[in-house]
């Protein structure tokens, strides 16, 4: 019985370089493993998932994604989770249920207000299994909270959707995210 899992950390906790590995680790078994994100994420360029470690790989756009076509493939990996639609989510739910494969979306479980994506929410009320990805503070504690940097200070109000790497978001835990230091 296939499942869906839905693995979140932080923002730098390695969750595409996460997802970029468990389809090499399929490919290498002689398994067809099939890795989407949302067409919104354009920064690493036009059908293409990279880590910030520099791993990548090609992908389609979860919008392409049918279940038809997932019953295709050995495994569904979904990157940029957090992004999904509740509709999206139904549909990796569906490719778990119907096709038995199974689907491993990784992403956010929160933006930088600390409030849930949608893709997140409906992953964290259906999926089978809950991972957390773990990556640390500066301080050294667990970093669970996304904080989104704006001329070198930590900034709570704005739009929710604002693609950036490195340079426009750090990982901190709930004290230095509530404080706004970044250390």
């Amino acid at each position: 019985m296939a499942k869906l899992y839905f693995r979140y950390g932080a923002m730098g906790s390695s969750k595409t370089a996460n997802a970029i590995m468990v389809r090499y680790n399929y490919e290498e078994r002689g398994q067809r493993a099939l890795l989407v994100k949302p067409q919104m994420d354009t920064r690493d360029g036009d059908r293409v998932v990279m880590s910030r470690s520099g791993l990548r790989a090609p992908c389609l756009y979860v919008e392409e994604l049918t279940l038809e076509k997932a019953g295709e493939y050995d495994c569904v990996i979904v990157d940029e989770a957090q992004f999904l639609t509740k509709k999206q989510v139904e549909l990796l739910a569906a490719i778990a249920d119907e096709k038995d494969v199974p689907v491993i979306a990784y992403g956010l479980r929160a933006d930088f207000r600390g409030n849930p994506f949608e893709g997140s929410h409906w992953l964290l009320a259906w999926a089978d299994s809950i991972e957390e990805i773990k990556t640390v503070c500066w301080c050294g504690r667990k970093a669970t909270y996304n904080a989104r940097i704006l001329n070198g200070r930590v900034v709570k109000e704005g739009e929710q959707i604002l693609l950036g790497g490195n340079e426009s978001y750090t990982a901190l835990c709930r004290k230095h995210w509530a404080q706004g230091k970044l250390g």
